[in-house]
């Protein structure tokens, strides 16, 4: 009879688990978008909470402390934009994946969408000063974007491979954060193209 019963007992322990979990997964989406928006300072746990339909009292029910939650949030900021240029190269010819991967990065809608967009442009400037697993997860995906862009060099696993990696991510990242900041439209525009350019030069 106790078996029976515990057993009974299951099928609610199962779905406040999986109600948990998805007030979870709302959190930290909402989050994600939300730092990229606000920056760190300015993404506070009221406004995450209100904006994901959950009171606020509910907070440490998943999170040990506003930066545990930080770090999730950027840990999936990461993963969201680490997968969008993954499936642009994968979607290219290979000899071709580079250039298409610049100019996704650099478009003008990418510049426009801040809050779905590349954290590194959006956050790089309040990163040092975050608690240590923001910074190691930024730190991720700063190394998987490096990796992925040396993996379109024929010469991929040499030195040259990488070292140009390093500068073409770094370009890229810093572009999009000035295309971002100035208020002028064509200056923008100017600062993405000429990168573009010089990141995919034609082929001689």
């Amino acid at each position: 009879m106790m078996h029976i019963m515990r057993n009974a007992k299951h099928p609610k322990i199962n779905a406040r688990t999986a109600a948990k979990e998805a007030s979870h997964e709302r959190i930290v989406s909402v989050a994600a978008r939300a730092i990229r928006r606000s920056g760190y300072g300015g993404t506070g746990v009221a406004d995450i909470m209100k904006e994901a339909g959950l009171t606020h009292g509910g907070f440490y029910a998943h999170f040990a402390s506003r930066e545990a939650m930080l770090a999730e949030a950027a840990t999936r900021a990461c993963a969201e934009a680490a997968a969008l240029v993954a499936g642009v190269a994968a979607a290219t010819p290979p000899d071709e994946a580079l250039a298409t991967m610049v100019s996704a990065y650099l478009s003008p809608e990418h510049v426009a969408q801040v809050e779905m967009g590349c954290p590194l442009a959006a956050l790089g400037s309040e990163t040092p000063r975050q608690a240590p697993e923001v910074r190691r997860a930024t730190t991720r995906h700063i190394k998987e974007m490096i990796d992925l862009v040396a993996r379109q060099s024929p010469d991929w696993g040499q030195p040259g491979a990488h070292e140009r990696a390093l500068v073409t991510v770094s370009t890229m990242v810093g572009t999009l954060l000035l295309a971002r900041a100035v208020d002028e439209p064509a200056l923008a525009d100017s600062l993405r193209e000429a990168a573009i350019k010089q990141l995919t030069p034609a082929p001689v």
